[in-house]
């Protein structure tokens, strides 16, 4: 407060001296002195606060450029770290794509190797199916060959044979199962 009085006190007479326009030289000697005085006083008064107002944007400043300097240096960190992943991305995504197509390869493998087991396994089923069926067959074939074989056998019996011929042979028969009877009865 002091300082603003001071000041006005200083440019009173420095205002009255610019109103008494006397000498035409003098003018600008007045004028100087006026602006010399005026810078004087304003040196004087507002020397510390414009001083104290630049340290503290000096110091403002320095505060951001060194804020700035550590947001720099983080964000290249991140960069280098953003690179290191990327190229690891790129071995990481070539080992995926190896370990996927050694897996196909293997599912393709195991898909084949059951796919011959099945095939072996349906040829195997054939053939023990195709061995029934001819044991089926040759089984049916015989016994038709002895049903047949006995028909023959009997119409050439009843053909060939005569009633002397069967009762003679009806005797033979009995005679045959009558001994070994009597043999082992006593």
């Amino acid at each position: 407060m002091s300082r603003l009085l001071a000041l006005g006190i200083v440019l009173a007479p420095s205002a009255a001296w610019a109103a008494d326009d006397a000498g035409g030289g003098s003018d600008l000697l007045v004028r100087v002195i006026n602006v010399a005085i005026l810078l004087g006083v304003l040196w004087l008064v507002a020397r510390k606060p414009i001083q104290a107002f630049f340290a503290a944007r000096r110091d403002e400043i320095a505060g951001e450029v060194t804020a700035a300097a550590e947001l720099c240096k983080e964000a290249e960190e991140r960069n280098s770290r953003f690179q290191r992943k990327l190229a690891d991305l790129d071995t990481e995504l070539d080992e995926i794509r190896r370990g996927s197509q050694d897996r196909a390869q293997a599912e393709k493998q195991r898909i084949l190797e059951e796919a011959r087991a099945a095939a072996e396994r349906i040829r195997s089923d054939a053939r023990a199916a195709v061995d029934q069926e001819l044991r089926r067959a040759r089984n049916e074939l015989r016994k038709e060959a002895s049903d047949l074989s006995v028909q023959l056998a009997a119409e050439l019996l009843r053909n060939q044979v005569s009633d002397a011929d069967r009762d003679r042979l009806m005797d033979e028969f009995i005679s045959e199962v009558e001994q070994p009877g009597s043999g082992s009865g006593s």
